[in-house]
């Protein structure tokens, strides 16, 4: 008993000593500005914070990222069972209207200014960053909503006039974004860390040229404004000339090995690339391609791929059609090979090829499949490992070719330090496509001109041909609902005047038919016209078929709940155009 008695004596001391130091120690769940903003590595863990949202790659375990998935089939390019239609009515809430990454951005901006433990290239190096982080908040918020409130610096809780202040002009916001970027092209470093891995000066110009791109030219066909797209589309040519001169990046593997990589380190195309490792961060985008049914890409689509005398399909000398996948595949532009399956891959048809999914269309995708891994643990389920681009060369370069033809700047040498660039990258074909030429402003190959037969008449020749090269260049990787949003073509969304947006691929249900008796296709596939051949149908009712959207739906509408706590604090949040409330 005694014992005990000098145990609890001694415990009562020692509390009583430090009992005052113990009682001041700040909260563990709060971050104390004096003691945290005090050192690089600080600064660059608190950095780390964005990179999930802005350079998600492939998603992180069942949350999908910016690449192929069902969900991303509002556009031109799939077939779906049930196409996706636009909003129609004005939600009750949108996270996606928010200023949490703004304040985030603000408040980094903010302290490093202040650190006096940084020599001036560090302090501008991390205020690039920052202002980095905050253009792509922005850029978020501009491109779904329009005009929004800017906030240059951090607000406190008290300043209501000011957090409830109206929407700021567009044109006022993305100047105020085109600034940030300016600043950290100029200062944020050209090295820093692992390669690829981190913000760079060249990550920093490879999306300032993506976002230019995106205003030019809405500036030029939603706002009628030709100074300001003029504006934008020269500092998209900037931004990215900047990348193709000065940044040192190339092409060292074929297409689709920019995609389906267990190592993008050494892949030169690679600005900026998100690495995944068993058991630590891992994905589902392979998974999905691997052995769920896919929502397959469309008859548009397949035929946007030029041929392999550089022509389109309407065209080329060498098209060979599209009764089997065998001919849709002959003759064809390398990453069209690279992209999707050998084999037709109808739904129900998964048995006979014991491995790999199915697919709404018929065509399945296959360049985010990993050969090596497609039968292993991490071929499945939400654990696969290969590594994603998170923005790549092959980008920067269709950004430059369109923002000069856009400018109407676009030379032959233009050409050739882009797009041909591309089509001259590593292939495992022996087959190039020719190199692409402008002769009297219209697109050429070997010395002559042509005109694709379904060029939409209201875009000029060159210009489309531009556009495919990024369709196709881009394809699966998230980018085409945005660009027909700022073409101001999302018309080509009609299904009822483009009726290839629901065909896939042209089969014989007679060449499906099992040895014993029975199909390997599922009782639910339609064909064109009802018969044994034809195109699948990916969506069979007509009662599903996505309209001609509704103009207003180029921006989304502000949710009512923000509307209503801006009315209850005496302020007024501006619907946009053609939404009711």
């Amino acid at each position: 008993m005694k014992s005990y008695i000098y145990i609890l004596a001694v415990f009562v001391v020692l509390f009583s000593a430090c009992k005052k130091d113990f009682l001041e120690r700040g909260l563990l769940d709060q971050m104390e500005d004096e003691k945290y903003w005090t050192n690089e590595k600080n600064v660059r863990i608190y950095a780390t914070w964005f990179y999930p949202s802005y350079f998600n790659g492939y998603g992180q375990a069942w949350v999908w990222g910016d690449y192929f998935y069902q969900g991303q089939s509002l556009n031109d390019d799939f077939a779906p069972v049930t196409p996706p239609q636009f909003t129609k009515v004005v939600p009750a809430t949108d996270t996606s209207w928010g200023f949490r990454f703004v304040r985030r951005s603000n408040i980094m901006i903010d302290r490093v200014s202040k650190m006096s433990s940084l020599d001036a290239a560090t302090m501008n190096h991390w205020l690039g960053v920052g202002r980095f982080f905050r253009a792509m908040a922005y850029f978020r918020l501009v491109k779904k909503f329009g005009d929004v409130p800017w906030y240059g610096r951090e607000l406190q809780m008290t300043e209501e006039q000011e957090l409830y202040k109206p929407r700021d002009p567009r044109t006022l916001v993305m100047d105020s974004m085109m600034k940030d970027l300016r600043f950290a092209a100029e200062n944020v470093r050209a090295v820093d860390g692992e390669k690829g891995l981190n913000v760079t000066k060249w990550v920093v110009l490879a999306y300032m040229s993506r976002i230019a791109l995106f205003e030019g030219t809405w500036q030029k066909y939603h706002a009628n404004n030709p100074t300001k797209a003029a504006e934008y589309l020269e500092a998209a040519r900037w931004a990215a000339e900047e990348v193709m001169t000065k940044g040192g990046f190339n092409f060292s593997n074929t297409y689709r090995e920019s995609f389906n990589s267990l190592d993008l380190s050494k892949n030169q195309e690679m600005i900026m690339y998100r690495r995944y490792a068993t058991g630590l961060v891992t994905h589902a985008l392979m998974s999905y391609v691997n052995g769920e049914g896919q929502t397959g890409p469309n008859k548009s689509l397949m035929e946007s791929y030029l041929c392999t005398d550089g022509l389109p399909v309407g065209v080329s000398a060498v098209y060979a059609g599209d009764k089997t996948n065998e001919q849709v595949r002959t003759n064809r532009d390398p990453r069209l090979l690279g992209t999707f399956n050998p084999e037709l891959r109808p739904q129900g048809s998964i048995g006979r090829y014991n491995r790999l999914g199915v697919s709404t269309s018929g065509y399945a995708t296959w360049k985010f499949l990993n050969d090596e891994q497609r039968d292993r643990p991490e071929g499945a389920s939400n654990v696969n490992v290969i590594h994603a681009p998170v923005i790549r060369y092959g980008e920067v370069l269709v950004t430059y070719a369109e923002a000069r033809a856009e400018l109407g700047q676009l030379t032959q040498a233009d050409l050739d330090r882009s797009i041909n660039v591309l089509r001259n990258r590593p292939s495992d074909l022996a087959t190039k496509l020719p190199q692409l030429q402008i002769q009297g402003g219209l697109p050429a190959v070997n010395g002559k001109t042509y005109d694709d037969p379904k060029r939409d008449p209201s875009v000029p020749a060159m210009i489309w041909e531009i556009r495919r090269e990024r369709r196709v260049e881009l394809t699966m990787e998230g980018y085409r609902l945005d660009d027909l949003r700022r073409w101001k073509k999302l018309d080509y969304l009609d299904m009822t005047q483009n009726p290839d947006l629901n065909r896939g691929a042209w089969i014989n249900k007679a060449e499906w038919a099992k040895p014993g008796g029975g199909s390997w296709l599922a009782a639910g596939i339609v064909l064109e016209g009802g018969g044994q051949q034809g195109y699948i149908l990916g969506a069979s009712s007509a009662i599903t078929h996505r309209p001609k959207p509704d103009p207003k739906v180029y921006l989304s509408p502000i949710p009512l709940d923000q509307i209503k706590l801006y009315s209850d604090k005496k302020s007024k949040l501006e619907q946009n155009p053609g939404w009711t409330q």
